[in-house]
């Protein structure tokens, strides 16, 4: 029988093995070069308080943490989180915590980064979230939201493809659905067949513009790629926010 999961398609497929196995492959050279020039363009100092939200195993947290930051990464995922907590140290920490809630401590920056944003089914969590970010910032604070341009991605869509990492075959189908888009992940692994689906709502600056407006806060920049260009929907890859 198919290994379907049901509940909140994030909860369950970010806590396996097999999230990780088939993203192994990100480019660690490149997030720390984003990093390193989004903390200089926020003009961000030495032991500066950063949170990372939706951190995964800690990849950016890490980075701005050798860059001389206190960083705190969250993440809703608790294996994430364990693999995480090897790298802790006296700047670096790592928690367990749902980012729809503000954590406890205000900090100089707040970090969502590699498209965290989006998932879920109530649209009312989108709005909590970034209200959420608010209370975590400190007075002067900057949020920053790396999200994907959903228009750019719809236009370049790749609707399937097998790619094999780790000696699994991942069958991938991405389609766009009221509002949505969809990647469908199928693959074997011991004999057992495991089916996943991302889903990401194709937010566009405008819809980021009306939740911050919600929550009284306001977009300052807005980029299209991890070197800082300006935002082009037609053309950048990224859509990444600066907002407070």
């Amino acid at each position: 029988m198919q290994k379907e999961i049901t509940s909140d398609w994030y909860a369950s497929w970010f806590d396996t093995p097999y999230y990780h196995i088939l993203y192994k492959d990100r480019d660690n050279a490149e997030a720390d070069s984003f990093m390193e020039r989004l903390t200089s363009f926020l003009q961000l100092k030495q032991n500066d308080t950063i949170l990372d939200l939706a951190c995964g195993k800690g990849r950016h947290a890490i980075s701005l943490s050798q860059k001389g930051f206190n960083v705190t990464g969250v993440d809703l995922s608790p294996s994430s989180i364990q693999f995480a907590k090897q790298y802790e140290s006296e700047n670096l920490k790592f928690r367990v915590h749902d980012m729809c809630t503000p954590y406890p401590q205000r900090f100089h920056a707040v970090f969502n980064l590699f498209t965290s944003f989006g998932y879920f089914e109530q649209e009312t969590d989108n709005l909590r979230t970034i209200k959420a970010i608010k209370q975590e910032l400190k007075a002067n604070g900057h949020g920053v939201i790396d999200f994907m341009n959903a228009a750019y991605v719809i236009k370049n869509l790749v609707p399937s493809e097998v790619k094999e990492v780790g000696g699994i075959q991942f069958h991938i189908k991405r389609y766009v659905s009221k509002g949505y888009i969809f990647k469908e992940i199928k693959f074997q692994h011991n004999t057992t067949p495991f089916s996943f689906t991302e889903k990401v709502k194709a937010l566009t600056v405008s819809d980021f513009e009306n939740y911050f407006k919600a929550a009284g806060m306001q977009v300052k920049h807005c980029f299209g790629d991890y070197y800082l260009n300006e935002f082009d929907e037609a053309t950048s890859e990224r859509l990444i926010l600066i907002f407070n």
